[in-house]
């Protein structure tokens, strides 16, 4: 598909919003009127896990806004879409959403071709060529997972099945999602630099051990063959785990096979327990909801495109060293705001080695790139709160090797949600229950009545019985009912349609009451003990 010839000017990097990198979310009102107590906070602020050292935990207890952000910038939140959705044909918005935006008439990646023929608005430095991330993925999978182009040839993408964190990204609040890794190419080839894809599957479960920082299962693997102890338990033979220890003790130390191993030993592709290595990327799509018998699934329609790179290398030191630094730096300068570097074509690195960048609906629903403010609006969560593991949510909470095809699958593959069972804490608690009894709702802004009413009680409880109905399978929860996932993917289409993603994208219907219009800084939430992260902390 050919540029359009007008496409819109999206080079600009004037801010309105000087502070896009708060989330819509963090303008919750945590207290009820009733004097209830809700804190949705700890998805995010939480103490961290080394070699991540923002530890913003005493978020949960206060809006420590700097001045700019003082007044609400996302309003979005106050619209009604009601009538919107009433006047919408449900066969109108099915249409819509099951029409595919990402590849071209002839199966081809048609955001691709839109940036080999690049428009003057979206040519940041004027050179007549993109300078970005050109995406490369067909949403063609096998059955490990592998993404495979239109020749059947891998393009390195594999994707990867995990639980959503609560709140926000939970379908029945608005979305569908996938995600997919991909390491670099020495990380996918034998020592000799032939591509190889048991070597991949080996270097992926490695980085896998590394980001959960616990043992990981594979199939049996000849360590003879490799010449890596995999499972360290002091011999060679065969493997069928990856075993993990971080730092190297009594003389088991973990270690990348192929080619990514023989440039381990060189000193030029480095290993550490909480890091990805150095050239790691993910795909992230935004998806509408498609619901289909037996439930939802997502549908081709892609809303977002997210892109991340790891462009540089941080050990444990320079990362501590920069947490302490924009620390001390909040303190002593409550109202400075953060400030980023970047453009729409190469994205905006976050300041602890990954660069990102995106695309989104145009007003007639093709993708497009994003301009530095919708972009800006990406960076808080990736890089500037405590849950995640080196800038990332949902790789660190991938399904186990028990799992279907061990974990390595799209969401389109399978049976989605279906038979994922909840997460259990490192308390020992589940995750979703955990989450439903502190917030007292299934979304920050406590808006999803259907979820509400269908399970918690009048007082906004969570009994066990119905804790039960979710355990085993998470789609009992995360699923919304046809018709909320209709009416949200109108409310979102309204905002395509406006352009407006800079006073927020969050598909509401109504508008949202428990959200604050402005803030004073430092005000309390009400949270008297912070909540203690998912995966623990010491």
């Amino acid at each position: 598909m050919a540029a359009p010839a007008m496409a819109a000017d999206l080079t600009g990097k004037a801010l309105t919003n000087p502070t896009a990198y708060i989330p819509s979310q963090c303008y919750t009102v945590t207290k009820d009127e009733a004097g209830g107590v809700h804190n949705p906070c700890f998805t995010c602020h939480v103490r961290s896990r080394a070699p991540h050292y923002i530890n913003d935990q005493d978020l949960q207890q206060a809006y420590s806004f700097p001045g700019p952000a003082l007044k609400n910038p996302w309003t979005n939140l106050f619209v009604d879409r009601t009538a919107a959705v009433l006047d919408t044909p449900d066969d109108e918005i099915l249409a819509y959403v099951r029409a595919d935006n990402y590849h071209d008439a002839a199966g081809g990646i048609a955001l691709a071709a839109r940036l080999a023929d690049l428009p003057a608005g979206w040519d940041a430095d004027g050179d007549g060529a993109w300078a970005g991330f050109v995406p490369d993925a067909s949403y063609r999978f096998d059955a490990e997972g592998f993404d495979l182009d239109a020749a059947g040839r891998m393009t390195g993408w594999r994707a990867f099945a995990y639980q959503p964190l609560p709140g926000t990204f939970w379908p029945t609040n608005g979305s569908t999602d996938d995600v997919m890794i991909r390491l670099p190419v020495p990380f996918r080839a034998a020592a000799d630099g032939t591509p190889d894809r048991g070597i991949y599957k080996l270097n992926l479960a490695i980085t896998e051990a590394l980001i959960k920082r616990r043992d990981v299962g594979i199939a049996p693997a000849d360590e003879a063959a490799l010449g890596v102890d995999l499972d360290l338990d002091g011999r060679i033979g065969t493997a069928t785990r990856v075993g993990f220890v971080f730092p190297p003790e009594d003389g088991r130390a973990m270690h990348y096979v192929g080619r990514a191993g023989v440039m381990q030993d060189a000193g030029t592709a480095r290993l550490a327990a909480g890091l990805y290595p150095e050239g790691t990327e993910f795909l992230h799509t935004v998806r509408y909801l498609d619901p289909v018998e037996g439930g939802i699934a997502m549908a081709p329609r892609i809303k977002e495109v997210r892109y991340m790179v790891k462009t540089r290398w941080q050990t444990y030191f320079d990362r501590q060293e920069g947490a302490l630094a924009e620390a001390k730096e909040r303190a002593d300068f409550p109202d400075r705001i953060a400030l980023f570097d970047g453009n729409v074509e190469t994205g905006i690195s976050n300041g602890t080695g990954w660069r990102l960048q995106g695309f989104i609906e145009d007003a007639q629903g093709e993708l497009r790139p994003q301009t530095f403010e919708e972009t800006v609006f990406c960076m808080g969560c990736h890089g500037g709160i405590g849950v995640t593991d080196d800038d990332t949510f949902a790789f660190p909470r991938k399904l186990d090797n028990s799992a279907f095809q061990g974990g390595w699958a799209h969401w389109t593959q399978g049976r989605g949600l279906r038979g994922v069972p909840e997460l259990i804490r490192e308390d020992g608690s589940p995750e979703y229950a955990h989450y439903l009894r502190a917030n007292g709702a299934g979304d920050e802004f406590r808006g999803n009545m259907e979820l509400l009413e269908a399970w918690l009680d009048d007082q906004g409880q969570l009994d066990d019985d119905r804790a039960e109905g979710f355990r085993d399978d998470i789609a009992a929860l995360l699923y919304p009912s046809a018709k909320r996932a209709l009416a949200l993917n109108v409310a979102y289409r309204e905002i395509v349609r406006e352009q407006s993603f800079i006073r927020g994208r969050d598909a509401t219907i109504v508008p949202q009451g428990n959200v604050h219009r402005e803030v004073t800084q430092d005000r309390q939430t009400g949270v008297i003990n912070p909540e203690r992260p998912w995966y623990g902390a010491d």
